[in-house]
């Protein structure tokens, strides 16, 4: 993603693109012949639409893995309170961190909200008593351990 809201592409998606993209969102492997089938169009018109929506950034092609069974048993959001002037800074040096999973600036009482997933509760603490509580220019911070995830998708 990298862009700040509201700076995305500017052009105009159709039916035949949005078919497209609900069907990968449901399944990313559908073969582009099923595709062409149910909207009565070419393969060749998929492919060359598929094509398109990539390059124009609509869609990104990636393998999404289970945490869990990548073992990351202990998953959790982290508010983090910043120094307003390394605000930009913290959430940069955040990026190296692997735990760190997802990095949004936002408005309201924190000013960087984390997800990471950690081995274990020990491995959580280590992550935020000895790299997280060291980034300088970060102030304070609060955790919201997951319990169970109740709703997950990718849009």
């Amino acid at each position: 993603m990298g862009n700040s809201i509201g700076n995305g592409p500017r052009d105009k998606l159709d039916e035949i693109d949005r078919h497209i993209i609900n069907a990968l969102r449901a399944d990313g492997r559908v073969a582009f012949a099923q595709l062409a089938e149910q909207l009565k169009v070419s393969p060749g018109m998929i492919r060359q639409r598929y094509n398109r929506l990539v390059d124009l950034g609509y869609l990104k092609v990636v393998a999404v893995t289970n945490p869990l069974m990548m073992g990351k048993r202990t998953m959790a959001m982290i508010g983090v309170r910043t120094d307003g002037s390394k605000m930009l800074d913290v959430a940069n040096k955040l990026i190296k961190f692997d735990e760190v999973v997802y990095i949004v600036v936002v408005s309201g009482r924190y000013d960087i909200m984390i997800e990471v997933f950690c081995q274990d509760h020990e491995d959580l603490l280590q992550f935020m008593t000895e790299k997280l509580a060291k980034v300088d220019g970060v102030r304070e911070t609060e955790s919201f351990m997951y319990l169970k995830i109740v709703k997950e998708i990718y849009f």
